[in-house]
């Protein structure tokens, strides 16, 4: 907002005001004010944006004062709010026990620019969008300048469900600040719900802008606009994504939670209790920020997977951005292209710096690093597994470094593999599997071999990639040879030699036999190197 133009909506606030408090507003002191306070009996406030507090004068405002300035403004509405025309000021009242107004809030309205800057990239993504964060944080800003971002520059049509006015101001004609977004205001608080549909209904919108869903029915009307595919932006009452997901009011803006009880044996294997709480369904909107100041906000890219973090109780660090700063959209040119034998060397040498042996000495299993955002990787699949064994599963997604993971919501799998001596067990499972028209893939056995045939078969890995995979096979073998040699010498082996292997599997065997606190030694030349195992630590290279 121009000097000029901010100016100019300062008069007509103070038009309304008694010339107690008119004397002392002047446009340089008002430049970081938030509201002007009057309470009878009580000396006007002015509030700034700081946390500071500027009494005015030594005068208390009386009823003639709170008169006054009703008697210049449009009638309260149930919520005891009203406004200026043509401003984005708003004007609330605070009434005693028999409706009397005893106080009013008048808080001032600027339009600020820039707010959105540092996510615009994410507001042009054609995603859902929830704002949370504590009163006076700038949300109502940021969906004003969103509001007039979408409508004018990607030329969308946008409709604002104005419950309050503030978004676009009082009286018929919108404020300018929200550029050729149209607005529908609600006469009563209540009938916002309504107005969220009719909006879709009769409107043809392609945007949705909401201020403060607050309701489990506002929460269930922004479902409903989500699912009819319109894109959705609105504030919820709550300072951050975890204070919503435990408000059983709205946490189904985020997809609910549940209460499941896990069998036995998954309880043990997430070494959780038997009762965990679980997301239900898909959140309503994709993204969720949190405004943590008015100049810092943190981004939760992938709300279903936020919410999911926080529900198990793993650790989740969202995206933290700066006001003042612009990010990039981000270019994610993933090319769908299988590895060539040329590309395999290159491969293989790029995923060995990521291999750890984990320290359980009565276990092979490798840990690779996963990519965190792997779904966004083209060709990416979640697989919902029914009697199939998880741990092994996730050994062989982790071993291969396959492009998939495992989900436990049926609704949101793109394969399913299941036990075949359990399928009259799981009608129930495979009939909804058929109904969502999801593959299913069936194991015989719960054995490493069968269920890494079954998981190649469903990802469709081709002969390049078998080249690939091959090497971390060979490394397995030559680590159970290693296994079956550890064990020879703590039965007695004086020592025993492995076959050859190349430097890469030969580092691997070393950090296998250490871990049994024996000592191992490359011996041979060329093609015929390998290890030789004693007992003692005492070489190794």
């Amino acid at each position: 907002m121009s000097s000029l133009q901010f100016q100019n909506d300062l008069d007509r606030l103070t038009e309304v005001l008694p010339e107690k408090v008119k004397r002392y507003i002047s446009y340089e002191k008002m430049e970081d004010v938030i509201e002007i306070v009057l309470d009878i009996g009580r000396t006007p406030e002015i509030r700034h944006a700081g946390g500071k507090i500027e009494y005015l004068g030594d005068e208390f405002v009386t009823d003639e004062d709170i008169n006054y300035i009703t008697s210049r403004i449009q009638e309260f509405t149930s919520d005891n709010r009203s406004g200026i025309p043509g401003t984005l000021h708003r004007i609330s009242a605070i009434r005693n026990r028999q409706g009397k107004i005893i106080g009013l809030t008048c808080r001032i309205g600027r339009v600020v620019t820039g707010t959105i800057a540092c996510i615009k990239d994410i507001c042009m993504m054609n995603k859902s969008i929830l704002f949370l964060g504590r009163p006076g944080v700038g949300k109502t800003t940021k969906l004003r300048e969103i509001s007039r971002l979408v409508a004018d520059e990607l030329g969308k049509r946008v409709v604002i469900v104005d419950t309050s006015n503030e978004i676009a101001g009082d009286g018929d004609t919108p404020h300018p600040a929200i550029g050729h977004a149209r607005r529908m205001q609600v006469t009563q608080p209540q009938y916002q719900k309504d107005i969220m549909i009719e909006a879709v209904e009769n409107h043809t919108p392609e945007v949705i802008v909401v201020d403060e869903i607050g309701t489990e029915a506002e929460a269930q009307a922004a479902r409903t606009i989500a699912e009819r595919g319109v894109m959705l932006i609105a504030t919820a009452h709550g300072n951050s994504l975890e204070n919503l997901i435990k408000n059983p009011t709205l946490s189904d803006l985020v997809g609910g939670i549940q209460s499941v009880t896990l069998g036995d044996d998954e309880a043990k294997r997430r070494a959780s209790q038997k009762t965990v709480l679980e997301r239900e369904k898909q959140p309503t909107f994709d993204v969720v920020i949190e405004i943590l100041d008015r100049n810092t906000l943190a981004v939760y890219k992938n709300t279903a997977e936020a919410v999911d973090y926080i529900l198990r109780g793993w650790p989740i660090r969202p995206e933290i951005r700066k006001v003042d700063k612009t990010y990039d959209m981000e270019q994610q040119s993933h090319e769908n292209h299988e590895p060539s034998i040329s590309d395999i060397p290159k491969e293989i040498n790029k995923l060995e710096q990521k291999i750890q042996p984990e320290h359980n000495t009565d276990s092979l299993k490798f840990s690779f690093s996963r990519q965190k955002y792997v779904e966004e990787v083209k060709g990416f699949k979640k697989i919902y597994l029914y009697a199939v064994s998880r741990t092994i599963v996730e050994k062989v997604i982790e071993r291969l470094n396959l492009n998939a993971e495992i989900t436990r919501n049926l609704d949101d799998a793109d394969i399913v593999i299941a036990h075949k001596n359990f399928i009259k067990g799981g009608a129930k499972v495979l009939s909804t599997a058929n109904d969502y028209r999801l593959q299913i893939f069936y194991v015989k056995t719960n054995s490493m071999a069968q269920i890494q045939k079954v998981l190649k078969e469903a990802l469709q890995i081709t002969e390049a990639s078998e080249t690939l995979f091959g090497y971390y096979d060979d490394a397995e073998r030559a680590l159970d040879e290693a296994k079956a040699a550890i064990n020879k010498i703590l039965a007695g082996a004086e020592h025993v030699e492995l076959t050859p292997q190349n430097q890469h599997i030969r580092k691997l065997q070393h950090e296998l036999v250490e871990q049994h606190n024996l000592s191992s030694k490359s011996v041979g030349e060329g093609s015929n190197r390998h290890l030789r195992i004693v007992g003692g630590k005492d070489y190794n290279n």
